[in-house]
């Protein structure tokens, strides 16, 4: 399995459309590709215009290759340039460390 932890900076004005444009991605992600186990998007308790995004995958090239070629990103990464703060974007790429306590089908619907 293969994880993505993103973080994101939302310019204030832009928050509509930055949730409806990740509300997109995420039920896309879940519903049209088999590599996507989970994706969960979190807003910040501290900061109303930071999120968190939390993806696991099936594997790298999941990620990498299906999710990154898939029609919805190239949306998503458009609706991104627009809404989020320049510098305000952070990846961060593990593996779950207890991968046995995950379980093989999709979570809910973020």
């Amino acid at each position: 399995m293969y994880t993505v932890i993103v973080t994101l900076d939302v310019i204030p004005e832009r928050l509509g459309e930055f949730l409806d444009a990740i509300r997109a991605n995420a039920h896309a992600t879940l519903r049209d590709e088999p590599g996507c186990l989970r994706f969960d998007v979190h807003r910040s308790a501290e900061d109303p215009h930071r999120f968190l995004l939390y993806e696991i995958y099936r594997d790298q090239k999941a990620f990498e290759v299906e999710h990154r070629a898939a029609p919805h990103y190239a949306t998503w990464r458009k609706a991104a340039a627009r809404c989020v703060r320049p510098g305000g974007h952070v990846n961060i790429f593990g593996s779950p460390a207890f991968p046995s306590d995950i379980p093989e089908t999709r979570g809910s619907e973020t």
